[in-house]
């Protein structure tokens, strides 16, 4: 799988890659040569294994320092996850969760895995008592809900642990709070070292201009439910599913219950095997939908941000960003979904209906993460705006779908090099509509047998239909919505009418 040398550690049943332990060993140096106090940042992307290396960190420190440890989450699915990890490290644990009022038994343990908001309640009620803590882990650490709990640490070294060294809240920047930050290996070179999945990542053309953006920085759910619940988006979505993933597992991740629900209803009654998951699922529902999921190879899964964290299914063929988002955090957290390595498993797909790619990067880019932990006012200033990713959309048509079209000697068609050929010779600007419309019944007359056939090629082209469209309304400078969606079905009915009488 890798050629990178695969270590196992002393008294550890746990296996450590060389790349884990050469973080390990950087992480104890500043743990030994820091004030007790000390608030360490490190980073490592998702599926890199963060709970491997920070789990050995607490065998490892209880052993070289005899004092106790706590670590702290943010869901209750990480507290499960996290101490059986630390079980599998020799580390005996105790689980502080709603149903633990009290420690009378403390003494017994060296480690303790605590909700944040639990702990936070315990503690200001002075209802526990930690007693010889040396160090305090914060799993998930962008998220800011754990600075509440700083105060009672305030004597411990804070060991800070994400993918994403970037606060939730734009307000209050991390590099406030840890006084440095540890950067791993990146995505691209645990994928060259056969540790990740390596992503083949589809762009899709989706306009934003309807969405608002709250006060936490990224697009209202109110806004992302009324585009991603039209005709048009959930279209899109079964396009895109059809000609990328149709048949495979599949993680659909949405900004909204109700965007999710409508997912659920029109791949269901498409025939497609779906489930829908939200956080107002019981315990139960959850568990059977997660096995049935795990279960069934062609099984497709829609869901809104819950399994962004504490979920892990390395069976995922496809991830779908079916939402846009502004968070850098995000965006990582639903494409590592499906990063997971398996032996007949190093490549998975990611199909991007949200414009992410054009505003991020792809994934697997290099990211300067201490600049960002710096200076994360300046990252997110510089975030491309909605507007310049659109203009600078370039629609490229699918291989599978260029299959169909073969018989044809080329299937290009540059509106704006039109458009300036169409105006310079003193014709009206439609006429560059008319010649792209005369192109596209070209192409689908050389491919089909009969005007059914044609008709059919012409659904196909729908979304090069809308880019053309769309460029169009850039060159003549006419980008209202009603108006695209006008010539939108304009340049559809012409196209079908164009088929007549050519067979």
């Amino acid at each position: 799988m890798s050629n990178q040398t695969t270590i196992i550690s002393q008294d550890s049943r746990k296996r450590l890659y060389d790349y884990q332990l050469a973080d390990l060993k950087r992480i104890f140096d500043v743990l030994e040569n820091a004030p007790h106090n000390y608030n360490l940042l490190y980073q490592l992307p998702t599926g890199g294994g963060k709970t491997v290396v920070f789990s050995e960190i607490v065998r490892r420190y209880i052993k070289d320092y005899q004092k106790k440890v706590v670590i702290l989450t943010h869901r209750i699915e990480l507290c499960k996850q996290t101490s059986k990890m630390l079980e599998g490290f020799d580390v005996h644990n105790k689980v502080i969760n709603s149903k633990v009022k009290e420690l009378p038994d403390q003494d017994q343990y060296q480690c303790f895995v605590a909700m944040v908001e639990t702990l936070n309640n315990r503690l200001n009620d002075d209802q526990l008592e930690l007693k010889d803590i040396g160090l305090v882990i914060i799993d998930e650490a962008h998220y800011n809900s754990f600075r509440k709990l700083f105060k009672f640490f305030d004597h411990c070294f804070i060991l800070g642990v994400t993918a994403t060294p970037l606060s939730s809240n734009i307000k209050l920047p991390m590099h406030d709070h840890y006084d440095k930050l540890i950067v791993g290996d990146d995505i691209s070179t645990l994928i060259k070292n056969g540790f990740l999945a390596e992503a083949e990542t589809y762009s899709y053309d989706v306009e934003l201009n309807t969405l608002k953006i709250g006060i936490n920085g990224d697009y209202t759910v109110k806004s992302s439910e009324a585009l991603y619940t039209n005709s048009l988006m959930l279209s899109k979505l079964m396009y895109a599913y059809e000609e990328v993933s149709k048949g495979k597992k599949t993680l659909i991740f949405n900004n909204g219950i109700h965007t999710s629900k409508e997912v659920f209803y029109s791949f269901d009654k498409a025939g497609y095997n779906i489930r829908h998951l939200d956080n107002t699922a019981s315990k139960q529902e959850r568990k059977d939908i997660l096995n049935w999921f795990k279960n069934t190879p062609d099984g497709i899964l829609t869901s809104v941000s819950i399994l962004t964290t504490g979920f892990d299914e390395p069976t995922v063929e496809t991830i779908i960003l079916n939402r846009a988002t502004r968070s850098l955090t995000l965006y990582f957290q639903m494409i590592g979904r499906g990063s997971r390595i398996l032996d007949n498993k190093s490549k998975f797909k990611v199909l991007d209906l949200g414009n992410n790619f054009a505003r991020f990067g792809p994934w697997n880019q290099h990211v300067d993460w201490q600049h960002i932990f710096k200076y994360p006012d300046m990252y997110l200033e510089n975030l491309r705006d909605d507007e310049s990713i659109e203009r600078d959309f370039v629609y490229v048509m699918p291989p599978a779908l260029k299959e169909k079209f073969k018989k044809s000697e080329s299937l290009e068609f540059d509106v704006r090099e039109n458009y300036k050929e169409v105006i310079k010779s003193g014709q009206k600007s439609m006429k560059t509509i008319e010649r792209s419309i005369a192109q596209h019944s070209i192409i689908c007359i050389e491919n089909s047998e009969d005007v059914y056939e044609a008709r059919a090629l012409a659904k196909l082209l729908r979304d090069e239909i809308y880019y053309r469209v769309k460029q169009y309304s850039y060159c003549i400078m006419n980008s209202t919505q009603n108006y695209r969606d006008w010539l939108f079905e304009e340049y559809n009915r012409k196209l079908r009418v164009s088929f007549n009488g050519k067979f």
